[in-house]
């Protein structure tokens, strides 16, 4: 694979190639994360028009993001045989068919099996689109295009919680799970019209023992390992937060409607701004120092969150939000600037750990809110920050040590 280094025609911040690359995987973001998440504003809903449990329901949700995380390493695999761009589009147009035909569903068990069928289908895109960008994307400019990429999953993921929670209120949750996936399916065609072509992408015949290997030794790679942990936690807080602090709000002494809650989504519109903005600065600034920067910005917005005032609490959640998304862009961009070679792996495992984290944080986070409350789970997600901002120091003292070494490594 020829090296970003040595590719001077690689894009660079201010081409038309660079704006036409990152507004093409900016719409892969907003389909893959719209089409995750557009049941989750619709549990309400579908509780009650099948008069089931809020557990049963939020299976609409929990079985698309662990399938996401199952299928992302094979996703990783199929796309160094036949092409980052083939397996992206593959994935976004057959989630997007499969998200029109579920409003149609004429049974919740098959409501359930083909969201679990969309996340498999879904997990073409998180598994390929940070190892793509590696491979077009000039080093220089690396930090800029993930975080153009992330606020696309932050509008995505705005976009399917919104836009059903909007169409709900006035019809039914099938109409709304409708207009969701004509969105993801516009965002979809848009991606296939302006994704560049490959010019660095190299394929390899299929060899699940070498794949393993490399994953292996990514696994073995310290900086690697600690970035995989870092989406973990950073992932595992986030969902919780986002999960449980809506029953809070809906429960004494706040008593909100839960539509009112729902705009709560709209803060993930500060994600986009900081994860662009962080793009930015790593590549000014140096990763490390933004991730030393985004994760107590985070922390201090989920300790406002504490406060009984709805006002405090919004703009507590709003800069956590800008924290998170702004610590998530720099890690995903460094992976790919750390893993030289087998980025398609080194990205999986990434995006691997960032969707487990999510899935197992969110599970323990709602033991931890039915035990103690919203203290408790502001205690919880504070242990993962803090967790990541060890991981973070850990992560720029090993990366400067190793620039002042004759080897060396991205960072």
């Amino acid at each position: 694979m020829v090296s970003l280094a040595a590719a001077p025609a690689a894009h660079r911040v201010g081409s038309s190639g660079f704006r036409r690359l990152t507004a093409a995987v900016c719409c892969a973001g907003v389909a893959s994360l719209a089409g995750m998440y557009c049941t989750q504003a619709l549990l309400p809903a579908l509780s009650a028009y099948y008069r089931i449990s809020p557990t049963v329901s939020a299976l609409t949700v929990s079985l698309t993001t662990g399938m996401v995380a199952l299928c992302i390493i094979p996703a990783s695999m199929l796309s160094e045989r036949y092409g980052r761009i083939r397996v992206m589009l593959t994935s976004a147009v057959a989630s997007s068919v499969i998200g029109l035909l579920l409003p149609f569903s004429p049974t919740l068990s098959l409501l359930i099996v083909g969201r679990a069928l969309q996340g498999m289908a879904l997990a073409g895109v998180p598994a390929v689109a940070m190892a793509y960008l590696a491979e077009e994307v000039h080093a220089s400019s690396l930090g800029s295009a993930m975080g153009r990429y992330v606020a696309g999953t932050t509008l995505g993921g705005l976009i399917g919680r919104i836009i059903p929670s909007l169409v709900v209120d006035v019809s039914n949750w099938r109409v709304a799970l409708l207009a969701s996936s004509v969105t993801t399916l516009a965002a979809t065609v848009a991606f296939a019209v302006l994704v560049p072509r490959s010019q660095y992408f190299t394929a390899k015949p299929a060899n699940v023992r070498a794949t393993f290997e490399n994953l292996a030794g990514h696994l073995r790679n310290p900086v690697l390992f600690k970035l995989f942990s870092l989406g973990f936690v950073l992932m595992g807080g986030f969902i919780s937060v986002y999960n449980y602090l809506g029953y809070r709000l809906t429960a004494q002494p706040f008593g909100l409607a839960s539509s009112m809650v729902g705009l709560l989504f709209v803060l993930y519109l500060a994600g986009t701004w900081s994860s662009t903005f962080a793009g930015r600065l790593a590549d000014r600034k140096g990763r490390g120092f933004v991730l030393s920067g985004a994760l107590p910005i985070a922390v201090l917005g989920l300790l406002a969150t504490g406060p009984h005032a709805v006002a405090v609490i919004v703009v507590g959640v709003g800069v956590f939000t800008a924290g998170f998304f702004a610590a998530h862009t720099v890690a995903s961009g460094w992976v790919g600037a750390v893993a030289w070679q087998d980025r398609g792996p080194a990205a999986a495992l990434y995006m691997l750990g960032f969707y487990l984290g999510g899935s197992m944080g969110g599970a323990i986070g709602g033991l931890v809110y039915s035990v103690g409350g919203w203290a408790a789970t502001v205690t919880f997600v504070g242990a993962l920050l803090l967790t990541g901002l060890l991981l973070a120091g850990l992560l720029v003292r090993e990366t400067s040590s190793a620039r002042m070494s004759p080897q060396g490594i991205a960072c």
